[in-house]
């Protein structure tokens, strides 16, 4: 193991709260479409307080590739791309850069099975999960409202399932990812987050907007 200090960040004996945690989300799940009567068009849920850790290495290092599939699972996406098994996914952010996003709880386990792996290579290993929440989008309007707040070209042929990009939203910057036909993801800075969820209620008001637990 490298002389690198690893430490717990959340302790299972502490409990924690989201970023979204003052907005109520658990209050308002179940209520009906917000800003429309109806079915909602659009089902927002905070994927709360999961495991967010950033790797870096060279990606044309078969030994680097190597103990990344030994520690994880899973191989190295390719660019603007993310590769899922489970709950766990790793998508790419640059050339030497991938976001590692695990259920809450796991990512002590998996930052020190990658270190141990990737042990005498070139890389760095950052737990960021305290600076970053995920919101998931489901829905058939889902879509069309992330049209109204990015210039990305969201058409299918364009950003089909399993792209992720980085790109301007809102007047502001998070990651879009596509993670199934009608499912997407917005990975958010935790002291955006507030914002984020204003600026989709008012996006979102035309298709109805509903909440998931």
């Amino acid at each position: 193991m490298s002389a690198v200090n690893v430490y717990k960040q959340r302790p299972d004996e502490l409990a924690g709260e989201s970023p979204l945690f003052h907005a109520g989300l658990d209050e308002l799940a179940g209520k009906g479409a917000l800003g429309k009567s109806g079915a909602a068009g659009v089902t927002l849920r905070e994927k709360q307080l999961l495991g967010h850790l950033v790797l870096r290495g060279d990606a044309r290092d078969p030994a680097f590739a190597g103990g990344v599939h030994k520690a994880l699972g899973l191989e190295l996406p390719v660019a603007l791309t993310l590769v899922a098994s489970g709950e766990t996914s790793l998508q790419w952010l640059s050339p030497d850069e991938w976001l590692l996003i695990l259920p809450r709880g796991e990512e002590f386990a998996a930052e020190q099975r990658l270190r141990a792996a990737l042990e005498g290579l070139h890389h760095a290993v950052i737990n960021v999960s305290g600076g970053q929440t995920l919101l998931e989008l489901s829905g058939p309007k889902v879509r069309e409202m992330l049209m109204k707040s990015t210039p990305y070209d969201l058409h299918p042929s364009n950003f089909p399932v399993g792209k992720a990009v980085g790109t301007t939203f809102a007047k502001s910057q998070l990651v879009i990812r596509h993670t199934g036909e009608d499912t997407w993801e917005l990975l958010i800075r935790r002291s955006f987050s507030d914002y984020f969820w204003l600026w989709l209620q008012d996006a979102s008001a035309e298709y109805g907007l509903a909440i998931k637990a």
